[in-house]
C-alpha cells in the first residue's frame, strides 16, 4: 500500500515542474522593437495611396499638420517637416518630429503615395551642484567654498512612433483636405499688358467752299435786277421827253 508520504511526493513533484515553468516563462525578457521582424510584405502603417498628384498630396498632408498644431520646419512640394512639442509636467518635454515624403504612384498623372513617419523624442530636466574653493593666501590656508546650481533639459528617449491608429488618423485627415480643399493648382499669371498706340483722330470735317453758293446767287441775282432796270429805262426816257 502507498504511504501518505508517497502520495503527497507524487502530487508535489508535478506541482514543482509547472511552477518552474510558469517562472521561466515571465522571466524570459520580451524582443526588442528593434530586433522585431521587419520588412513585411503586408499593408503599411506608414505609407497610403491617393488618387492625386504629389503635388497635391503633399499640399493636403501640410494642412492637415498644421490644423493639429504642427510647424512646419521645411514645406517642398514632395517633401515636409514639422514638429509639435508637449510638456507632461515640469521636468519633462516630449518632442514629436513628423516626415512626409510624397511620390508619384503607378499612374503618374493622377495618383500617388505618401510617406509618414513620426519620431518621439523625450527630454528630463538635468539639476547639477558645482562647488569651487577660493583660497586666501594672505590669512593662510582658508579656502571658501563656492556653489553653483545649473538646469538643463536632457535628451532620454527617442522611438519611431508604431501606432497604427495614429497614422491612420493623419491620412484620413489628408483624404479629407483632398476632397474638400481647392488643389494646390498655382494660379497662370495674367498675361503682359502691352501699351499700343491710340489710332490718329480723323480729319475735321471742312464746310463747302462758299464761293460756289455766292456764284450760284449771282446770275439770279442778276436776273432780278435785269427786269428792273428795264422797268426803269422807260420811267427815265418818259420823264426826259418834251411836253
Amino acid at each position: 500500500m502507498l504511504t501518505s508520504r508517497s502520495l503527497l511526493s507524487g502530487i508535489a513533484l508535478p506541482l514543482t515542474m509547472s511552477a518552474l515553468l510558469v517562472l521561466a516563462a515571465c522571466s524570459s525578457t520580451p524582443t526588442p522593437k528593434s530586433q522585431q521582424p521587419m520588412f513585411d510584405t503586408g499593408a503599411s502603417a506608414f505609407s497610403r495611396d491617393f488618387r492625386a498628384t504629389n503635388t497635391d498630396a503633399c499640399e493636403a498632408a501640410r494642412r492637415a499638420l498644421l490644423s493639429q498644431g504642427y510647424l512646419t520646419t521645411n514645406s517642398r512640394t514632395d517633401t515636409i517637416d514639422a514638429s509639435k512639442d508637449f510638456q507632461p509636467s515640469g521636468d519633462k518635454h516630449v518632442t514629436i518630429e513628423f516626415h512626409v515624403v510624397c511620390t508619384p504612384g503607378e499612374d503618374a498623372e493622377n495618383s500617388s503615395i505618401v510617406y509618414a513617419n513620426a519620431v518621439q523624442s523625450g527630454y528630463a530636466l538635468k539639476k547639477s551642484d558645482t562647488s569651487a574653493s577660493v583660497g586666501l593666501s594672505i590669512l593662510g590656508s582658508l579656502s571658501l567654498p563656492i556653489r553653483s546650481n545649473s538646469d538643463a533639459m536632457v535628451k532620454v528617449s527617442s522611438e519611431t512612433l508604431q501606432s497604427s491608429a495614429f497614422y491612420d488618423r493623419f491620412f484620413d485627415y489628408v483624404d479629407q483636405y483632398l476632397r474638400t480643399v481647392v488643389k494646390a493648382t498655382p494660379v497662370p499669371p495674367a498675361p503682359p499688358i502691352k501699351a499700343s498706340e491710340l489710332p490718329p483722330s480723323p480729319p475735321a470735317v471742312q464746310p463747302p467752299p462758299q464761293p460756289q453758293q455766292q456764284s450760284q446767287q449771282q446770275p439770279q441775282q442778276s436776273q432780278q435786277s435785269q427786269p428792273q432796270q428795264q422797268q426803269q429805262q422807260p420811267a427815265a426816257t418818259a420823264a426826259t421827253a418834251p411836253h
